[in-house]
């Protein structure tokens, strides 16, 4: 199954608290609680290149499954990560306490992204 392809933000759950537990900054939670992102995945094989744009912000990560690479977090802190694929259609990884799930089923991108008991979710769709 490929991944590739546009995905626009549906709706999110626990975006707050999960931002807060991140060390986020107050000021750019609520400035980011309301935006609706736009992932882009581009999938060539067993190499992934995503560029997440939400509102001024763009995230770019680029990582090969099964290969330890340089991310970063929402909090602009470089770290090391492992990224690999479980069945056909999820991309598992886990840096700084952070367990991150990203499902395709159909046109639905789902990404769950875990620290201690607090879940932070997010629906796209692909346009």
């Amino acid at each position: 199954m490929s991944f590739s392809g546009k995905y626009q933000l549906q709706s999110q759950e626990n975006f707050e608290p999960f931002m807060k537990a991140m060390g986020v900054p107050e000021d750019l939670i609520q400035k980011g609680k309301d935006l609706k992102g736009m992932t882009e995945i581009v999938q060539n094989g067993k190499h992934f290149k995503i560029t997440i744009t939400t509102g001024p912000k763009v995230d770019k990560h680029e990582f090969t499954l099964g290969e330890e690479s340089d991310m970063e977090t929402v909090t602009g802190e470089k770290v090391k990560s492992l990224v690999n694929m479980e069945g056909d259609n999820k991309l598992v990884t886990t840096f700084k306490n952070v367990k991150s799930v990203t499902e395709l089923n159909g046109d639905t991108l789902t990404s769950t992204m875990t620290l201690g008991g607090i879940v932070f979710k997010r629906i796209s769709k692909r346009i």
